[in-house]
């Protein structure tokens, strides 16, 4: 049996100039960091001559068919075509947190699967490699509208600054942390889940039809990129990366009408109000997670405020996607553990 963790992401600055439709013609980047909330598969042999089936998959639901074209999940279906695993295997998921909450988890699940997939088939694959297959799934085959930085930090981890040159093309800049450092990064983080769920993929689309008309705003958020890897890394007081959230929000804020609404606006307004120096919606916005930045000093009166809001506390600068559990000989474990080290 394989089993793998993937982790989801947090996105600070850039998010929508990782898009190709974008970042082709005029460059994108993106701040942000793998979270310590995952997604999980297990996979194992199936043995299908004892059954009436040849596939078991288990999530929301469990389906079990007779040939790969039967299954309804997409992703599982093409994941698993694109790895060539068509019969005889079993698999389950589960996930930490839901989805169309703004934290790239259909990404992760495309990432998770293609590696539990590979782990599987003891095939060895660079973790950006993976990060582009996935990415090729999302857009080509299952023809969704998607950027490009959830399946990145799914598949390499870290807290980095993500340049998207071209397609296939993506450069992965840690950032230069002391542990002293990011402790006190995480100290002014609050997430709160505004209870609203949405498809980032229908809003998605809309924005990608506006990439024309909103193209300066997109330029100076990804401005707003050099600036914040400028305050992470020069060691100095982080109450201008709680600015830039904000510059950076209003700026999303403007790419579509939807991105926001009269309950989020209240929301962030009372945590502005209650202490917060800046914040954003997660993903493409619309509702999910809501994000402040706040000083350490002014936690409690913001969770006070926000007290009738579900919390959740995150840890950053999270691993990869990577084999958690292998359940089998020796010489195959020392596979995985090398592909790991790629």
């Amino acid at each position: 049996m394989i089993i793998t963790q993937t982790p989801l992401r947090i996105s600070f600055l850039g998010g929508g100039t990782d898009y190709p439709e974008h970042f082709e013609k005029h460059g994108g980047a993106v701040l942000g960091t793998a979270v310590d909330k995952s997604a999980y598969f297990s996979m194992s042999p199936f043995f299908s001559k004892m059954f009436d089936h040849s596939i078991q998959i288990a999530y929301r639901k469990v389906e079990c068919v007779s040939s790969i074209d039967e299954l309804e999940h997409a992703p599982f279906r093409e994941c698993l075509r694109w790895a060539g695993l068509t019969k005889d295997i079993e698999i389950t998921h589960a996930a930490e947190l839901p989805a169309f909450t703004g934290l790239g988890s259909s990404s992760s699940f495309v990432v998770g699967l293609l590696n539990t997939s590979y782990a599987f088939r003891r095939r060895l694959v660079p973790r950006l490699d993976l990060a582009y297959e996935a990415i090729e799934i999302e857009r080509k085959v299952l023809n969704e509208s998607v950027g490009c930085q959830d399946q990145t930090f799914a598949a390499v981890g870290g807290f980095n600054l993500i340049e998207f040159r071209s397609m296939g093309n993506f450069a992965v800049h840690r950032i230069p942390f002391t542990n002293s450092r990011l402790e006190e990064f995480e100290d002014h983080l609050l997430v709160f889940f505004t209870g609203i769920k949405r498809r980032a993929e229908e809003l998605a689309a809309r924005q990608v039809k506006r990439m024309g008309q909103n193209r300066q705003r997109l330029v100076e958020m990804r401005g707003l990129v050099d600036e914040g890897y400028d305050v992470l890394a020069g060691g100095g007081d982080l109450t201008a990366f709680g600015e830039l959230l904000h510059r950076s929000w209003l700026l999303k804020r403007e790419l579509d009408s939807a991105i926001s609404n009269d309950t989020i606006d209240e929301v962030y307004q009372a945590g502005l109000e209650a202490g917060a120096l800046g914040g954003k919606l997660l993903g493409a916005g619309g509702g999910g997670f809501l994000l402040l930045f706040v000083p350490p000093d002014r936690r409690a009166a913001v969770e006070l405020r926000l007290g009738h809001l579900q919390q959740v506390d995150f840890r950053v600068n999270a691993p990869g996607s990577q084999v958690v559990h292998c359940g089998t000989d020796g010489r195959q474990r020392t596979r995985i553990q090398r592909r790991e080290a790629v």
